[in-house]
């Protein structure tokens, strides 16, 4: 597997250069003709096993056989059929032995049992990228896992937590994630050999199960003149919701970057720029990127939904959607997962920031301790919080300490002492519980 490496920018580790060869690979012509190849040798192994074809042509066939991508292209122009136009120039390296080749087979049998390796190998270049991703998460996960932060609900301060937790939060997304894209390989990892309407009229089932077995897919249980799209839109879908999860994970990188909030930002390398007219810009540029491709995953996923209801026992309007966003929609997640990944690798965390904006609402993120305080000494629920929203709105609007406006609130005084109220503003009284958390991890 072709790797590049390069030294990780302002630290010691080494993290792989983006390159699209892998993937590109497994959805160039020439991989997608080799595919259609090894379909149709392994129908020739397991027709000679049953004795229709005899042993010296096979011997000839598997030595033979090879194709040229231009030549195959310099006939498709003449047959507008790219199958017949395949079968025709390996015909010409095969020679008379060639007549065997393809026996009792109809286009989609090669089509769809190639097509399915293909997706099963891009699948799992994704799913590799996702568990490095999954391992970048949880390092960060441990290393903040005391680093307190202000958690917020609608936008708004609402109480502390811990920039960890929130890492943590994304290793569970991640291993979702995993768990969805290995079951939806499996679901795309079906391959058939039954001929023109899935009736094996003139290809016996044990062929397909012979040609599965040695190409690592599963037969289908039963098949029309194709595989049934559901498989594929399920495989699309579980792309489009691990892009959903990037986009997530980018738009709060995004937001915890803005001016005003800061606690984290992306890596800004010696030398990059962030705006032609305004020298002082540092922008989250490749989680902004991240979140837009997100949008063409979703995008491919109802196309590839749009290809499950086909007319009778097969239609092609699925082909030429499929030959677009395949490749496109797996290139891309690929592509995505890696940038992400480099996002986290390098990302600038700011705990001191964090903590100064802990203080901002002076106090008001206390407000439920308080709340509950009042509720524990004997008061409804209605009249503690009656009390504890009047002090607050007076915080917000007039920017007052809430403690201290408490402690000058004789109803509320009158019910906690000085101490109790000062206890309660305690920012670890939140965060007794992340160790536990943490456990479920193994952490």
């Amino acid at each position: 597997m072709k790797r590049t490496w390069r030294q990780k920018e302002g630290g010691n580790g080494l993290i792989e250069r983006y390159t699209l060869s892998e993937m590109k690979a497994i959805w160039s012509q020439e991989n997608k003709f080799r595919k259609w190849l090894e379909v149709e040798i392994c129908v020739c192994e397991a027709l000679a096993e049953k004795g229709v074809i005899p042993a010296d042509a096979l011997r000839e066939i598997k030595e033979k056989a090879d194709f040229s991508v231009q030549r195959i292209e310099e006939i498709e122009e003449v047959t507008n059929h790219d199958v017949i136009a395949f079968l025709t120039c390996v015909a010409e390296y095969v020679g008379d032995a060639a007549k065997y080749i393809h026996l009792g087979l109809t286009s989609s049998d090669v089509l769809d049992t190639a097509l399915a390796i293909q997706i099963k190998e891009a699948g799992e270049q994704i799913l590799r990228r996702l568990e490095r991703l999954r391992e970048v998460l949880a390092d960060k996960a441990r290393e903040h896992r005391h680093t307190i932060m202000i958690g917020r609900t609608h936008g708004i301060h609402a109480e502390p937590i811990t920039f960890g937790l929130k890492m943590l939060l994304w290793v569970a997304e991640t291993e979702r994630n995993i768990e969805r894209l290995r079951q939806a390989i499996a679901t795309v990892s079906a391959g058939k050999i039954s001929g023109a309407v899935g009736t094996y009229a003139n290809i016996d089932p044990s062929v397909e199960e012979y040609v599965c077995r040695k190409l690592g897919l599963q037969p289908a249980r039963v098949s029309t003149q194709v595989l049934q799209r559901d498989r594929h839109a399920a495989f699309m879908t579980t792309l489009a919701v691990i892009g959903s999860s990037l986009d997530k994970f980018a738009t709060e990188i995004r937001n915890l970057q803005r001016t005003d909030i800061l606690e984290v930002e992306e890596y800004f390398k010696k030398g990059q720029k962030g705006s032609s007219a305004m020298p002082h810009k540092r922008n989250p540029i490749t989680a902004e990127r991240v979140s837009g491709l997100a949008r063409v995953l979703r995008g491919n996923a109802l196309a590839a939904l749009e290809n499950v209801p086909l007319w009778h026992e097969r239609d092609i309007s699925h082909s030429s959607v499929e030959r677009v966003i395949i490749p496109d929609s797996t290139i891309t997640l690929d592509y995505m997962i890696y940038k992400f990944t480099g996002i986290m690798e390098n990302l600038l965390v700011y705990p001191e920031r964090m903590k100064q904006n802990l203080q901002r609402t002076r106090g008001l993120i206390f407000s439920q301790r308080v709340l509950l305080a009042l509720v524990e000494r004997g008061l409804s629920r209605e009249k503690a919080y009656e009390l504890v929203q009047r002090n607050a709105m007076r915080s917000w609007q007039e920017g007052e300490d809430f403690r201290q406006l408490l402690l000058g609130d004789g109803e509320v005084m009158a019910v906690l002492g000085k101490d109790e109220v000062d206890e309660l503003f305690d920012y670890n009284y939140h965060l007794k519980h992340v160790d536990e958390i943490y456990r479920r991890f193994g952490m």
